[in-house]
Formats: structure tokens, sequence, C-alpha cells
């Protein structure tokens, strides 16, 4: 794509500026705002890590007592 040069008429200069640093700011605090999100993602899938953990571990101490109380004279 060729590029052309843009004109701007001169009142109207100070005003893009402005908007090109509104929009700028924007982003800035776009990327802050995703980034606590991903933070906070990677807190959560940790958390359920754990909690799948804590589950597992669980399930196989009933698992023991059940078979325990079925068959307790392989003990």
């Amino acid at each position: 794509m060729e590029r052309m040069p843009v004109f701007v008429k001169v009142e109207e200069y100070d005003d893009v500026l402005n908007l090109v640093k509104t929009i700028r700011r924007r982003l800035d605090e776009a990327k802050e705002t995703l980034g606590k999100i991903h933070d906070l993602k990677n807190e959560e899938d940790h958390q359920i890590e754990l909690w799948q953990n804590a589950l597992g571990e669980i399930e196989k101490k009933v698992d023991f007592i059940d078979h325990s109380l079925n068959e307790p004279e392989h003990l």
C-alpha cells in the first residue's frame, strides 16, 4: 500500500494529538486490566489444581476405608 501524506487542519491538530494520547492511555489501561485478569486466572487454575489433588486424596482414603470394611480379613 502506497503511503500518502495526511493533511490535518491546524485547528484540529491539537484535537488529534489529544485523541491519540487518550487512545494510548486507554490501551495501557486495557493491557493492565488484561494482565490482572491473566494473574487471577493463573491463581484460579492453581487453586483448582489444589482442590483436585485434595479430592483425589480424600477419594483414596474413602476407597481404602470402604475396602477395609468390606474385606477386613485382608488386613
